[in-house]
């Protein structure tokens, strides 16, 4: 996506947002454009995500013909699959902060508390006027499907969903939900967005990028990468970038501590063993070690890509 195709929201310093979202630093992050990383994405979703990014700067346009932007969009997937992270470069491509509210945080204990949290967001976020991409993540918390129990907390979260539906449907800026239950979600919430967007665990080519992108500045030949999306098939992003990273650290610093990395296997084992997938997910076959002596086959140790050489 393109800088000039993205230039309908103006840019927003952090001092703009500042003192009105010091109301809400106990639920809130300001995740500014700048800190934003373009994600990987299965080509059907950045198609659906740069449609919609092109659609908000169409507002005249689209007005022209009787019909509107679409505001709203539903991110749902399984955990680490980089929900947030596209968030904040949608936000980013649009030069405005991204404001991601962890939606646990606004249920409060006392009565009616939640509810209050909720419409104090909102009424912050309209101070704001449209100067920010709001993410509720963990939506699912403040928005699963009523209850028809009569007991004092189903009723209470009733009335959050409630303020929450009648708080989305007058928003007028960006707003993004966040869930890894989307299954969980209160039907007339889930029609409240204008988009649903399954952000999933990624394919073959998906994987190899995203390895490719957090092993660097080594260079992993290909045929080892190649390798390792068959064994990491079924593993979310944030996992691959963990393993990734984990090989980093473990070179560096495992000579420090007198390990020995100059086996492939060993030190592969070492650091999937401190990064475990979710446990709603199965398992890929690196962390089921139904692998046998293939990763010892690796050309190994990776050094660091030379001057020069072809970049990721």
């Amino acid at each position: 996506m393109s800088r000039r195709e993205t230039k309908e929201m103006k840019p927003t310093s952090l001092d703009e947002l500042a003192k009105p979202f010091l109301q809400l630093q106990t639920f809130a992050d300001v995740k500014m454009p700048e800190e934003a990383e373009e994600p990987i994405l299965h080509p059907a979703v950045r198609a659906a995500v740069f449609e919609w990014i092109t659609e908000i700067r169409a507002v005249k346009e689209l007005e022209a013909m009787g019909v509107k932007p679409r505001r709203s969009a539903l991110f749902y997937g399984p955990p680490g699959t980089g929900k947030t992270t596209l968030a904040h470069h949608i936000a980013a491509r649009l030069g405005v902060p991204l404001v991601s509210v962890n939606s646990e945080q606004l249920i409060d204990s006392s009565l009616g508390g939640s509810q209050r949290n909720v419409a104090k967001l909102f009424n912050v976020l309209d101070m704001v006027n449209g100067k920010c991409v709001m993410l509720l993540d963990e939506i699912d918390s403040i928005g699963s499907k009523r209850s028809a129990d009569d007991q004092a907390g189903a009723r209470e979260m009733n009335s959050v969903l409630t303020t929450l539906l009648r708080k989305v449907e007058s928003f007028t800026g960006i707003m993004i939900g966040a869930t890894n239950r989307n299954d969980a979600l209160d039907p007339a919430l889930w029609r409240r967005f204008g988009l649903q967007l399954s952000v999933d665990l990624p394919s073959d080519d998906e994987r190899y990028a995203i390895m490719r992108r957090y092993i660097a500045p080594l260079a992993a030949p290909d045929e080892d990468l190649d390798l390792l999306v068959d064994l990491t098939r079924g593993a979310s992003p944030a996992l691959l970038r963990a393993t990734m990273e984990g090989i980093k650290r473990t070179l560096v610093i495992g000579p420090r501590i007198g390990r020995d990395v100059s086996n492939a296997a060993a030190v592969f084992a070492s650091v999937i063993a401190s990064n475990q997938p979710h446990p709603d997910i199965p398992s890929p076959r690196l962390w089921t070690g139904a692998y046998g002596e293939e990763i010892s086959a690796f050309t190994w140790p990776w050094v660091k890509e030379s001057k020069g050489s072809r970049s990721a």
